[in-house]
């Protein structure tokens, strides 16, 4: 399949940001990627308006399903910018509100929470099982320990958060 949008990924990203400033969302509350696969190419673009969060994603799966086989990161991307371009033309136009737009799209789940003494160990995510806080403790314990040229006070917050990890994996 030829390409069929003229424009390359940077070209799209300046539209996007155009289309996001007649939508009125600020630049700090959208962000795009794209990505390949040996399934193919995806893309999505994640806005923050109102304190939900909305995700737009196209791949070349999606593409080929509705019949229209965009296999290019470029093509996929430009097709949703020209789709929220369409949304914000209409909003100009009076013909809708963003939020009545929006209304029917449903926002992504708020990332839930992690405790902070689970950060503390360096986790990016709550960690599945118990042993992994142990194998997790037991790697910086070898570092921050006094004996291994640790500092006492860094011993002692590892330690206590380690103890509350285990507390709040118990719960």
């Amino acid at each position: 399949m030829t390409k069929q949008y003229r424009g390359t990924l940077e070209d799209f990203e300046k539209k996007l940001s155009r289309v996001m400033e007649r939508l009125g969302v600020d630049a700090d509350h959208y962000q795009c990627d794209y990505y390949e696969r040996k399934a193919g190419c995806s893309c999505f673009v994640e806005m923050r308006y109102k304190d939900k969060t909305y995700r737009f994603e196209n791949s070349s799966a999606k593409s080929a399903a509705c019949g229209r086989g965009l296999i290019y990161k470029s093509d996929l991307f430009g097709e949703i910018v020209y789709s929220l371009e369409g949304l914000a033309r209409a909003v100009e136009k009076g013909i809708f509100t963003l939020d009545m737009l929006l209304e029917g799209v449903p926002a992504l789940p708020e990332a839930p929470t992690m405790e902070p003494c689970f950060t503390a160990l360096g986790f990016a995510n709550r960690p599945a099982t118990i042993e992994d806080i142990k194998t997790q403790y037991r790697r910086l314990a070898k570092v921050m320990h006094p004996d291994s040229g640790g500092s006492e006070a860094a011993f002692t917050a590892l330690t206590k958060n380690y103890n509350a990890c285990l507390r709040a994996m118990k719960v």
